[in-house]
């Protein structure tokens, strides 16, 4: 088994405050035994405009956010799978997850594939992406995340037992928590829930430092449950994903 860490923060505008979070994470990730963290989606920064988040992607400092945790994922010998925003055109952004290794590169990059713009309200729906993932045998399938309060109340939790269950694997869901600025609050619950659907290791949702929670992942209870409970697809009444 291998030890897995999920972690909570709460970005501001400060990449160089949400650096600290994310270094002391780390830090306690490392001394826990973990092997992987899992940081939330946006860790870098969450902006209170699109304008402000522009300019800080375009940042010297959001540089130095990466490499300092490239920096510590060499140093502590542990893998991080962190969200970050990079610069797409001259007006718009991607929102990325980049897996750095436990040598400290980068081996892995995740762009989102559906973004909100500022008159879609809330979060997303996570659905046929991840039978997709588990039909090329992914076992651990996670979802850095940024949800607002009122949608996290209603869906938070269903959403993610629902993909493990359908999907017979691990769901690692790192969170935003608390309040980011004047217009924005995440709801937090940071989750680790079983291939039985089983909520395995979590944390609350009043924000206050960073936090992380851990659990041993074990592949062979991944194994059994889709050797004793095979969950087909009729692939020859509907395409293959």
């Amino acid at each position: 088994m291998v030890l897995a860490a999920v972690g909570q923060i709460c970005s501001t505008a400060s990449i160089s405050s949400n650096l600290a979070q994310c270094r002391l994470l780390v830090q306690k990730a490392a001394v826990a035994g973990a092997k992987v963290l899992f940081l939330p989606e946006a860790s870098d920064y969450i902006a209170s405009s699109a304008e402000q988040s522009y300019s800080l992607a375009q940042s010297a400092e959001r540089d130095s956010f990466v490499s300092a945790l490239q920096q510590d994922a060499a140093q502590h010998s542990i893998h991080i799978n962190v969200g970050i925003h990079e610069v797409a055109s001259e007006s718009r952004l991607k929102n990325l997850l980049i897996w750095i290794d436990n040598q400290g590169a980068i081996t892995q990059s995740y762009q989102k594939v559906h973004l909100f713009d500022v008159d879609i309200k809330d979060g997303p729906c996570l659905k046929e992406s991840a039978l997709a993932l588990r039909r090329q045998n992914a076992e651990i399938i996670t979802y850095p995340s940024a949800f607002t309060v009122p949608t996290g109340k209603a869906h938070w939790e269903p959403l993610l037992r629902a993909r493990a269950i359908e999907t017979q694997s691990y769901v690692i869901a790192a969170a935003q928590a608390g309040p980011h600025n004047e217009k924005r609050r995440s709801y937090g619950h940071s989750v680790i829930i079983s291939p039985w659907g089983e909520v395995v290791a979590s944390l609350g949702d009043e924000y206050q430092e960073p936090q992380i929670a851990t659990v041993d992942i074990d592949l062979d209870l991944v194994a059994k449950i889709r050797r004793e409970m095979p969950l087909l697809r009729r692939n020859d009444l509907y395409p293959e994903l």
